[in-house]
């Protein structure tokens, strides 16, 4: 491997786990203290799904800025693209560490929380697919699954930062210190991670695949419209094709956290290191697919790892509920390693999706718009289907039914390959 080749590499790792990581610590900071800080007191499930709501709203945000950022990415390039997108990211959430809470500034606090998250998933809209295309497009024949892994290995990558951070905090800081200015640490702190995911992307030239296709015919005048026009059913295969992926990591994460410390009871501390050890089982698993699709296909790994997630929805009530930490472990562990291998290949199959000029965008809208479907709604669906059966039966059953949709999705679209990737 080259030093340029580990650099792209880098960069693409690099920018995604902090974005990531950014948005994993609002996520936990909205489980555990969101609730209380930054909305008036009814009750604390009340607060809690005012929380998640607000988590959600970055969900919506996150197609909006993956038209914006695709329409660029296709046009200019791919470089200052997901510069600007770490930009934004990296801005709102350093801002969010220094918010007023409900009991000094009223309805401001909430409003103030809910427009820095929105500007949180906007730069996101923009972040994964330009860093998958920045690995995939570099790849050499044979190795793009691979090379495309290391973009979604920024998800466990940010998601174990954040988790150790407020475990961190918890064990160092008062439970008083902590909901009074511990949780804002990981906000301000996140600004020295943004100027290294900076350095290290200002560095970078533009893909093979994006020059050649600048030479082969000027960029397209809207990407987006090209994309809805001539590739609609690539774009819904793809975005119904995460929406499994996404569901079972955010049940086995943020809803996970809530319903596990404030129902059932478990120590914070304790669950949170739990998750920890949960985060490196996916990355673990993104890995092993990396290697396994480029032998076996993207497709066929993506849709056993559809069939996993369905098993997981089966055992997602017993496991949980068992009453014992030991068997939830286990369970967190075996899910997050099968997140990893319906998630990793992502970063090869969805840019062989679309043709280089639209790719940027096609990539970035069925990426992100799956995830308000399987993500978005999730937590918030499963705290009322929780509440309403008075357990997680239910909440097992939504599992299930978004890895149906996934795995229909994958195999409904049986063409693969439609772009043409140069490669180096």
């Amino acid at each position: 491997m080259s030093k340029r080749t580990r650099h792209i590499l880098a960069a693409s790792l690099a920018g995604t786990s902090i974005e990531f990581f950014d948005f994993y610590i609002y996520a936990t900071a909205a489980s555990l203290v969101f609730g209380s800080l930054f909305f008036p007191k009814v009750s604390v499930p009340a607060q809690l799904m005012a929380a998640y709501a607000t988590f959600a709203l970055a969900f919506v945000a996150r197609p909006l800025g993956a038209v914006v950022f695709g329409h660029f990415g296709d046009r200019i390039g791919r470089k200052s693209t997901l510069v600007s997108a770490l930009l934004l990211m990296g801005g709102s959430t350093v801002a969010i560490g220094f918010l007023p809470t409900y009991q000094l500034v009223g309805w401001l606090a909430p409003l103030m929380l809910c427009v820095l998250r929105f500007g949180q998933g906007f730069g996101l809209g923009g972040e994964w697919g330009g860093a998958a295309l920045l690995a995939v497009e570099n790849a050499p024949r044979g190795y793009r699954a691979r090379y495309g892994m290391f973009p979604p290995l920024g998800a466990p990558l940010g998601f174990f930062a954040a988790n150790a951070v407020f475990l961190l905090l918890g064990l160092l800081l008062p439970k008083g210190d902590f909901i009074t200015f511990g949780w804002r640490l990981p906000f301000i702190g996140s600004a020295a991670l943004v100027w290294v995911g900076l350095w290290v992307r200002l560095k970078l030239t533009e893909t093979p695949d994006f020059k050649r296709a600048l030479e082969q015919a000027p960029p397209s005048a809207v990407p987006m419209f090209e994309l809805l026009r001539d590739y609609p059913r690539e774009v819904t295969a793809g975005l119904f094709a995460v929406v499994g992926c996404f569901a079972l990591f955010y049940l086995t994460t943020v809803f996970a956290l809530g319903y596990a410390t404030k129902t059932l009871g478990y120590d914070r501390d304790q669950f949170l290191a739990v998750q920890l050890l949960a985060s490196a089982c996916m990355a673990g698993g993104i890995v092993i697919s990396g290697y396994w699709a480029d032998r076996s296909g993207t497709r066929f790994v993506l849709m056993l790892g559809s069939v996993a997630i369905f098993a997981s929805g089966l055992l997602y009530a017993p496991a949980l509920q068992s009453g014992s930490l030991v068997i939830v472990t286990i369970y967190l562990c075996a899910a997050q390693t099968l997140m990893g291998i319906a998630y990793g290949p992502l970063g090869a199959w969805l840019p062989s999706l679309f043709p280089p000029r639209v790719r940027y965008t096609g990539v970035s809208i069925a990426f992100n718009t799956g995830g308000i479907l399987g993500g978005a709604v999730t937590p918030i669906l499963a705290e009322s289907l929780a509440r309403a059966s008075g357990g997680l039966l239910l909440v097992g059953a939504y599992l299930c039914l978004a890895a149906v949709v996934s795995f229909s999705a994958l195999a409904g679209l049986r063409k693969q390959g439609l772009g043409v990737f140069q490669g180096r």
